[in-house]
């Protein structure tokens, strides 16, 4: 009876696996570029249900990075930020772009001429408030991050205009 009742059990989980109820998917994982060990690293994909999200970040956050929300002009805490380090994802910590590239592009939000690694952020078509624009996001946890215009200055003549609420600084040690 007892062994009847085991089999009973594992007949039931091997239907759950296969029917793709209880299966346990092995996490993505995706290279992305770390300055401390300068160079590219495997890191888990971050993805989870827009109620976690909710959960663990601040409404205004939540509302730029998952909502693809953007801060008024000029009130951004980095816009005119000129401390020497590295500006981070604020959703999952993924490095984006280092202080050197930073500039004052006039438009009210920070601005960069070029990410800290291509493999960092992602790019999708934004075709809110009547126009199409290039929307920048966080490779790893997917956080709209602002938009990339092709308006910026030399060598790139980009001019990656982001949300501070999208960013967390973390000064260097140097």
């Amino acid at each position: 009876m007892r062994f009847t009742l085991i089999l009973k059990v594992i007949l039931g989980v091997l239907v759950l696996v296969f029917l793709g109820r209880g299966s346990v998917r092995a996490a993505e994982t995706i290279a992305v570029y770390d300055s401390s060990q300068e160079k590219l690293v495997q890191v888990e994909k971050i993805e989870k249900s827009e109620d976690e999200w909710r959960k663990i970040l601040d409404p205004k956050v939540f509302h730029i990075t998952r909502e693809h929300g953007t801060e008024m002009a000029y009130t951004g805490e980095y816009n005119k930020y000129g401390e020497n380090g590295i500006y981070r994802c604020i959703a999952c910590g993924t490095e984006l772009f280092r202080s050197a590239v930073k500039y004052d592009s006039h438009t009210g939000w920070p601005s960069f001429w070029e990410p800290i690694a291509e493999q960092n952020i992602g790019f999708s078509i934004d075709r809110s408030f009547f126009a199409k624009r290039i929307e920048v996001h966080c490779a790893r946890c997917g956080s709209h991050l602002g938009h990339v215009f092709e308006d910026g200055p030399h060598p790139t003549g980009k001019r990656y205009c982001m949300n501070s609420l999208a960013l967390q600084f973390v000064k260097s040690a140097k």
